[in-house]
C-alpha cells in the first residue's frame, strides 16, 4: 500500500468562527495548514494530510472535518497518490 495527499478547503460558519475551527483542524494533525484569503476579509483554510491507501481511512478523515464545530463546508479539492 501507499499514501495519498488529500487537500480540504475548510471554511468556517461564520467569521467569528476562524479561529476555533482553525485549533479544532491543528487537533487533526495536518502535514500542512494554510490560511487562504477569500474576499472582505473572509478566510478559508487549505488543510493538507498525507494519509495511508486504505479502506476507510478517507471516510475517517473526513467524519472527523465533519465534527469541528462551527464548520461551514468542508471540500475535498485534491487526493493523488504520493510517490
Amino acid at each position: 500500500m501507499g499514501e495519498v495527499i488529500v487537500v480540504f478547503r475548510i471554511m468556517p460558519d461564520e467569521p467569528e468562527s476562524f479561529e476555533k475551527v482553525k485549533k479544532a483542524c491543528e487537533s487533526l494533525k495536518p502535514d500542512r495548514l494554510e490560511e487562504e484569503p477569500i474576499a472582505f476579509g473572509l478566510k478559508a483554510l487549505k488543510f493538507t494530510k498525507i494519509i495511508p491507501d486504505g479502506p476507510g481511512v478517507m471516510d475517517k478523515l473526513e467524519n472527523d472535518i465533519n465534527k469541528i464545530k462551527g464548520l461551514g463546508s468542508a471540500e475535498n479539492i485534491i487526493t493523488s497518490r504520493a510517490l
